[in-house]
């Protein structure tokens, strides 16, 4: 792989105690899985330092996301998985309390947020408080359609997380900002966003984890998600080349938006552990 970054001191890297994963495009592609990401995380718990796997895809919660890890062979143990679906519904619980919502999601984040007690309205009622839109792989025109009426209707817009592409093993297909584009473009309203790059989610990290800022590290495939979060809250922040970002997209960036560390992969960051 062509490029040259300077990276700096590893011991920068080493005396963290926190490591965050995003997942898609970084630990995994699709279902094909990184088996140097798999060695990396079992050294990390080794060494008694402590991982959490975070990812902005909200189509599904994190049950399935731990039974995907434990299939891969990341055996995640119990508070290990966190989404965007997760920060947004906590949100929702905290800010907006009996609230009714729209949510243009996927059928498994709807269940999720019903059991977490958000009371959710169908497409057809006159009214709601908030729409939330996600990255909804069961997307249909109706959805697209409600969720605007509703919001031109006075509902507040948030959205899950603004990721364009979610990265496959057959290329890009869109993501939960495409879908939110949409609708910015047909009611004029722009949502706010949690998830990656966004302070609620950094805050929600470490009043879980017990970890302040500076004993973080965060690893991930996106300059304006997973490297944002970093660089714009204090957390050391990792770009891996195995999903969105290329070597160009990193020299384009302006100075204060470029990760503290660059590598082909995880396998180049686990090396530096050995």
């Amino acid at each position: 792989m062509s490029f040259v970054f300077d990276n700096p001191p590893v011991k920068t890297l080493t005396d963290k105690q926190l490591f965050i994963f995003d997942m898609d495009g970084t630990i995994y592609l699709g279902n094909r899985v990184f088996d140097y990401a798999v060695r990396f995380v079992k050294m990390l718990r080794e060494m008694g330092k402590t991982v959490l796997f975070f990812t902005n895809n909200a189509s599904h919660t994190a049950p399935f996301y731990m039974e995907k890890l434990t299939r891969m062979g990341f055996e995640p143990h119990a508070g290990e998985m966190m989404t965007s679906g997760d920060v947004t519904a906590e949100f929702l619980l905290r800010h907006r309390a009996g609230q009714s919502v729209y949510l243009v999601g996927t059928e498994e984040l709807r269940r999720d947020f019903a059991a977490r007690g958000i009371p959710l309205v169908p497409g057809a009622a006159a009214r709601a408080d908030v729409v939330v839109t996600s990255f909804d792989t069961e997307l249909t025109y109706a959805k697209l359609s409600d969720a605007c009426r509703l919001i031109r209707n006075g509902a507040e817009y948030l959205s899950t997380h603004p990721d364009f592409n979610c990265p496959t093993e057959t290329g890009f297909i869109p993501d939960s900002g495409a879908i939110a584009a949409f609708v910015t473009a047909s009611t004029g309203k722009k949502p706010v966003y949690f998830g990656k790059p966004y302070e609620e989610t950094i805050a929600m990290i470490g009043e879980t984890t017990g970890f302040s800022r500076d004993k973080m590290v965060v690893f991930g495939d996106r300059l304006y998600t997973d490297i944002a979060i970093g660089k714009k809250y204090g957390v050391t922040a990792v770009l891996v080349l195995t999903g969105e970002t290329q070597p160009a997209d990193v020299e384009a960036a302006a100075p204060a938006d470029r990760p503290d560390f660059v590598f082909p992969s995880l396998g180049e960051v686990a090396a530096l552990f050995n």
